[in-house]
């Protein structure tokens, strides 16, 4: 693991730090900044990747305006758990699926079909522990509203959850497998063949009796003549349980952790609902669910102070680009009342955050988590208004490719009704 650029100035640098490592693993934060400060382009040679920290870097990979960076790393980073994917495509083969699939991600559809679905499902959940005064706000509510709402949206079966869960996690493992574990890699492509047992059937059916629901608007859907095969249809869910369950999970576990540990901040949110979108853009920069995105030149570019080969894998640090001092003043606290990020883009592809990406391959879910965010924050806040973490219990992360608290146990005092 070298340093890419001049290593004259890299000689007198703290160490690089190693992705890897069990250190980066416990506090990714501290290794980010001596990235940013020493080595803002690193050759890492165990994933064979170059790997880029700073904002301007980790936006100019996204953005590409000059056509320099690809997904082609895709054909092997995710492929093998999900089928090929809109994320792979480029061009107009890119254009007309992300048209096939992005209506029911925004406007008329998302607010009168879905929303309704993500407040249903969101009262249910609550409804299971509202009553007890005390709840870990991670396995009772994040780990599984999201995954509920896309089963619901798609007209699956909310019992098999359990199964749903099951696959995403290792689907994010799968994809978080930077040190190439084999057992990993082996439990991914069997979740390609379960996952592919599950749906194709339940697909073909949906196309024969089309319902209500987002897998049969997927079935029917039709661009300038195109419409998406089975294979295309039940890759996209298998990324959209992944996808979407895995982030919204840990962006509304690092939402309350956030507020949770600065009180005054959760005080002007419970008074003020509008200020939830502030919350979660603030948590998207500052704790991001999503820690790195890689992409792969198409040609050779300069980039962080060196020169990157073409075909090579590049690593984006979102987590690090959200953290950088010459893009946010004071980057390393949690301060939802900040100028230098804008709310009110912060769910679209002018985002001046990088959690979502940027670009054409801009999250085509931000405006579902969004939805799923504000109703969940709103919803729980009304059921636990006094909600306080659990005596003596300090919120953590875990995760190296996605991040978030692994539990975050609540005590509050029950309120009646709904």
């Amino acid at each position: 693991m070298t340093s890419a650029p001049q290593e004259s100035l890299a000689s007198q640098a703290p160490p690089v730090p190693d992705i890897l490592s069990p250190s980066f693993a416990a506090d990714p934060y501290g290794a980010y900044r001596i990235m940013r400060e020493s080595h803002p382009l690193i050759l890492h040679e165990a994933t064979n990747s170059y790997v880029v920290s700073r904002y301007e870097d980790v936006e100019r990979v996204f953005k590409d305006k000059a056509g320099e960076f690809t997904t082609d790393n895709y054909d092997w980073q995710i492929e093998p758990v999900h089928g090929k994917t809109i994320l792979q495509l480029s061009g107009r083969e890119h254009a007309v699926r992300r048209a096939l699939v992005a209506p029911a991600f925004r406007g008329t559809d998302l607010q009168e079909k879905f929303l309704p679905v993500i407040e249903r499902n969101a009262r249910e959940l609550i409804d299971t522990f509202r009553h007890t005064g005390e709840a870990d706000l991670v396995e009772a509510f994040a780990t599984r509203f999201p995954v509920l709402v896309i089963a619901d949206m798609l007209g699956l079966d909310k019992a098999d959850h359990d199964r749903f869960h099951g696959w995403y996690t290792t689907v994010i493992a799968f994809l978080g497998n930077l040190a190439g574990d084999p057992e990993v890699a082996a439990a991914g492509d069997r979740t390609r063949q379960e996952f592919a047992e599950y749906m194709i059937p339940v697909i073909q059916e949906r196309r024969k009796a089309p319902g209500d629901d987002l897998l049969s608007a997927l079935c029917a859907a039709e661009v300038d003549g195109v419409r998406m095969s089975d294979e295309d249809i039940k890759a996209f869910c298998s990324l959209l349980l992944a996808a979407g369950g895995e982030t919204t999970d840990k962006a509304i576990a690092s939402i309350f952790a956030n507020l949770l540990t600065h009180p005054e901040q959760l005080a002007a949110v419970r008074e003020d609902r509008t200020l939830v979108d502030r919350a979660f853009a603030e948590t998207l920069r500052l704790t991001p669910p999503v820690h790195m995105i890689m992409r792969q030149t198409a040609v050779d570019v300069e980039l962080g102070g060196g020169r990157v080969p073409a075909g090579s894998t590049v690593t984006c640090l979102i987590g690090s680009a959200n953290r950088d001092a010459s893009r946010y003043r004071d980057p390393d606290r949690f301060d939802l009342f900040r100028t230098d990020l804008t709310s009110t883009t912060a769910f679209s592809a002018a985002a001046d955050h990088l959690a979502f990406a940027l670009g054409r391959h801009f999250c085509v879910g931000a405006l579902l988590a969004r939805a799923e965010v504000r109703t969940g924050v709103n919803m729980l806040l009304d059921a636990m208004p006094d909600v306080r973490l659990a005596d003596g219990f300090i919120p953590s992360e875990r995760g190296v490719f996605t991040r978030g608290p692994q539990s975050l146990p609540v005590r509050f005092t029950p309120v009646a009704g709904r």
